[in-house]
């Protein structure tokens, strides 16, 4: 048997976020601490680093400067109307719910602005809901995105657990794969794996599985942050609520393949319990990546209000689901459609101000902390990565008449979907396009765009003047196939407060800890059934402290 690590005070089983952060909070507290992950060095920081790196704050000073009142019940209000909790089992994911909505409101900015977290001044209004003060969703907007996007949030924690590692209190242990967590006397006191050979691929590309040797390593408590299900389709789909109707056949990757869930069933082997597999977090507006970085590469498309969502046939949505207000409402009606897509259409004048796309690769004016290109935003053009998307994305199709569009659109639609019908599309543009030539309006999505521009953030820079989808002086016209993106895990390990794996009996399971998209963020669902967005992020950084902690105090 090879092993390359000597034991310690406690083991942390996953390199991302919330590995980074608890590992630094027990190394910070003065224990010893290994860090270990199944991928290289390289890929340090997991799924956070491609993110857009929003966080939701409540009552922060960005949003008093940009006029937006907020606060802790408000904020409360949202979130369980959004989480729905209805099982015996939203014991823990609740209280973990509040808690975290406490921290939102709380410490969490100026803990994170003490490690040099700085935050873009105008605050986003992501999930702005289902239509009802007590229903889903965000009541004012609360997505504060980082200054230099995922990498800006990984910085600090890594720039800490480095620190820790430079002073022989923190050891990383990349390319080891778990395959056991080791069990003696009723408690967890270690881990046994394979050791994986070096890679050197980009970060978020496929490593290899060739083991080169095993390794056991003992500790005093092990914290498992080693993520969700997303990058593993057959699990998405095995563990599919009926609710969200039938699993797509169809899906692209929103987190790269070693986003795997295998440390879930591990876990559970081990004596902990998963509760509330079911829920889950998948976007409608995911388009293939014309340049990808891991296999079936998606980009989500952050949408403004303005776009008109048509399912594979043509038909136009229902409100609610206008683009950005109700992710898993507009994911549950279009798996009745029958297909796996829908459609945006929309003017060259609604991209230019209403587009962006999640990914801090996708956004490298904050990425870069570039203040010049991030100022060419508010010029004439679609943002660079956008552009080239119109430009080479599969999913797009750009046209100056409407007959043009719907022939391009045909001929990227599925094979055995309905044609679109030009008559059909037309009557629809042209009856939306009537309700813009007043103030007032019948049509739904014409008011919420209107009132969405009421928030001078989004007037500024987000959401497009009102104005018809056949006005040439707008055009030209462009329609965007849309495919479900996998991305988050909602359910996981049961935990208590203190971030402690709880046995199907409700006791802690001595020695394990969870923490992050493995255990729902928090509690084993801490957002029940629906998110708010900027909150999965929050939810690796608060239960990453938390378990961190606790952990090193057990010791």
């Amino acid at each position: 048997m090879n092993t390359s690590l000597e034991s310690c005070d406690v083991i942390v089983v996953g390199a991302g976020l919330a590995g980074l952060t608890a590992a630094a909070e027990v190394a910070d507290a003065g224990r010893s601490v290994v860090l270990l992950d199944q991928e290289p060095e390289q890929s340090l920081g997991g799924q956070a680093f491609w993110s857009l790196g929003g966080l939701f704050f409540v009552d922060s000073p960005e949003q008093r400067r940009m006029g937006i009142k907020d606060s802790r019940d408000l904020a409360m209000q949202d979130w369980l109307g959004s989480a729905q909790f209805d099982r015996d089992e939203d014991r823990w994911p609740r209280a973990w719910a509040e808690a975290y909505v406490d921290f939102a409101a709380g410490e969490k900015r100026a803990w994170l602005r003490e490690m040099g977290h700085r935050t873009f001044p105008v605050v986003g209004w992501a999930e702005r809901g289902d239509g009802r003060a007590e229903g889903h969703g965000n009541s004012v907007p609360r997505f504060h995105i980082t200054w230099g996007t995922g990498p800006g949030v990984v910085e600090p924690f890594e720039r800490r657990c480095r620190e820790h590692a430079a002073a022989g209190r923190l050891r990383f242990g990349f390319r080891h794969q778990v395959d056991d967590l080791v069990v003696e006397g009723g408690a967890v006191v270690g881990v046994r794996g394979t050791l994986l050979e070096p890679s050197s691929i980009r970060r978020g590309q496929a490593s290899s599985r060739v083991a080169v040797g095993e390794f056991e390593l003992r500790a005093q408590a092990v914290i498992v942050t080693s993520g969700g299900i997303g990058g593993n389709h057959d699990l998405v789909r095995k563990t599919w609520p009926a609710r969200l109707g039938t699993p797509p056949k169809t899906m692209v990757a929103g987190v790269p393949a070693h986003v795997d869930g295998r440390m879930l069933g591990i876990t559970e082997a081990a004596g902990a319990r998963v509760i509330n597999p079911d829920r889950m977090w998948h976007y409608v507006e995911g388009i293939r990546n014309w340049d990808p970085i891991w296999d079936n590469h998606g980009i989500r498309i952050l949408p403004g209000p303005s776009s008109l969502w048509l399912d594979a046939t043509g038909k136009r949505l229902p409100a609610p689901y206008f683009p950005g207000f109700d992710t898993l409402g507009t994911l549950a009606h279009l798996r009745t459609t029958g297909y796996d897509y829908s459609w945006f259409v929309l003017t060259q004048k609604i991209i230019e101000k209403e587009f962006a796309l999640s990914g801090s690769e996708q956004n490298p004016d904050l990425t870069g902390k570039d203040v010049k290109l991030l100022l060419s935003r508010v010029k004439s053009g679609a943002p660079g990565p956008v552009e080239a998307f119109k430009q080479h994305g599969a999913d797009f199709v750009v046209a100056d008449t409407l007959t043009e569009l719907v022939r391009g659109m045909n001929e990227i639609a599925d094979d055995d979907a309905p044609r679109i019908e030009e008559p059909s599309l037309r009557s629809l543009v042209e009856a939306r396009d009537r309700e813009i030539d007043n103030e007032f309006t019948k049509d739904a999505q014409v008011t919420a765009i209107r009132g969405a521009r009421t928030y001078r953030g989004d007037k500024l820079i987000r959401v497009a003047t009102p104005h018809k989808l056949l006005d040439p002086k707008a055009g030209p016209l462009i329609a965007v196939r849309l495919n479900v993106l996998t991305r988050k895990t909602l359910g996981g390990l049961e935990t208590d407060l203190d971030g402690r794996c709880l046995t199907a009996s409700g006791e802690p399971l001595p020695g394990l800890y969870a923490a992050g998209e493995v255990n729902g963020f928090g509690g084993g669902g801490m957002m029940g059934y629906n998110a708010l967005e900027g909150t999965f992020l929050g939810g690796c950084l608060f239960s990453g402290r938390v378990a961190g902690r606790a952990a090193a105090r057990a010791v």
